[in-house]
């Protein structure tokens, strides 16, 4: 498969992340950063969750996902830790045409999240297409020592 790249405006957006593990705070974090307004539907979240709710930065419904969650939201994270419940929400996105990521199984998803890293205005961003995410990341990782200070400039 071929992903057409892309940078989306997620300003005031809203997004929804069902999950509440270290992988959903990581992908939950990165909307907030891109202005989106943040639900996350999970029984439980990991500590790292908790300043994000208490300011106020992700609403969170704490309970199993249900399938009105994500009627509302733009774009869907489906990251749980059970692969069967992912499916599920990823099916449920595609017949709403909603874009959804399925963080353990990226194809099912409609959209892949490239290895980024930001510099002040500069964004860099690496795609294997979802094949080799390690290689992704080495790249990212040289690209973010070699550019660094020009991101300052910007």
């Amino acid at each position: 498969m071929r992903y057409y790249p892309a940078f989306l405006d997620l300003n005031r957006a809203p997004c929804c992340v069902i999950g509440g593990g270290p992988v959903a705070c990581r992908k939950a974090k990165t909307l907030i950063d891109c202005g989106a307004s943040v639900t996350v539907v999970s029984p439980q979240v990991v500590k790292a969750f908790k300043p994000l709710i208490r300011r106020g930065k992700v609403r969170w419904i704490r309970r199993v996902f249900r399938k009105k969650d994500v009627r509302a939201a733009r774009l869907v994270i489906a990251a749980t830790n059970d692969p069967a419940a992912n499916l599920e929400i990823a099916s449920i996105c595609r017949r709403q045409k909603q874009w959804v990521n399925v963080v353990d199984q990226p194809k099912e998803g409609s959209f892949i999240v490239p290895s980024s890293v930001r510099r002040g205005k500069l964004t860099l961003a690496v795609s294997t297409g979802g094949v080799d995410p390690a290689l992704a990341k080495r790249i990212r990782i040289d690209l973010e020592k070699r550019y660094a200070k020009l991101g300052r400039k910007l």
